[in-house]
């Protein structure tokens, strides 16, 4: 079980929300968010309801001025949904494609791969598959960058998700902390 607690003002002041699962729209609940606790779990906010736009993980621990540690120009007032990261013990797989719809190039991993560019040769990922576990996809080598959060599903289609102008290019295993 999560919960994460959204405050209106920095270092935890003002009105707060606690949250202990999924929520599509969190705009009823407060204005803006200036800064989050996460008490236990993981979880990923986004800047749009129903999960979509930016996505941003967070683990357990305080965020006391989170729009300085993003630094990705996320402010408050543009956290609008977060989504509960279920804990997970098993083993990780997934099939990585070059091109949508599961075309191109395939590969399999069971581990975190911090550059597919160097390790596949692989310029480009279109599409997935996620057979176990949950992972985190990085528009950048070495887990920089925008991240997508995947979970155990087909992904047919990254641009048909939004992300037309993203490449991803790295990825890892949402493990233990949550």
């Amino acid at each position: 079980m999560g919960k994460i607690i959204f405050y209106e003002d920095r270092n935890f002041g003002g009105r707060h929300y606690e949250c202990m699962s999924d929520c599509a729209d969190l705009s009823s609940y407060f204005s803006r968010c200036n800064s989050i606790r996460v008490e236990s779990g993981c979880f990923m906010i986004y800047e749009r309801p129903n999960y979509s736009g930016h996505q941003y993980f967070l683990s357990r621990g305080e965020y006391p001025d989170y729009q300085r540690m993003m630094g990705m120009g996320m402010t408050g007032d543009m956290i609008r949904s977060c989504r509960m990261i279920p804990s997970y013990r098993g083993s990780y797989r997934m099939r990585i494609y070059e091109r949508e719809n599961f075309g191109g190039q395939m590969h399999e991993l069971m581990d975190d791969c911090e550059s597919f560019q160097d390790r596949y040769r692989m310029s480009d990922c279109q599409s997935c598959h996620v057979m176990d576990g949950h992972w985190l996809m990085y528009e950048q080598p070495h887990f920089r960058g925008r991240m997508m959060y995947m979970r155990p599903g087909e992904y047919r289609s990254f641009r048909d998700m939004g992300y037309s102008n993203t490449r991803f290019m790295s990825m890892k295993r949402i493990v233990d902390s949550c």
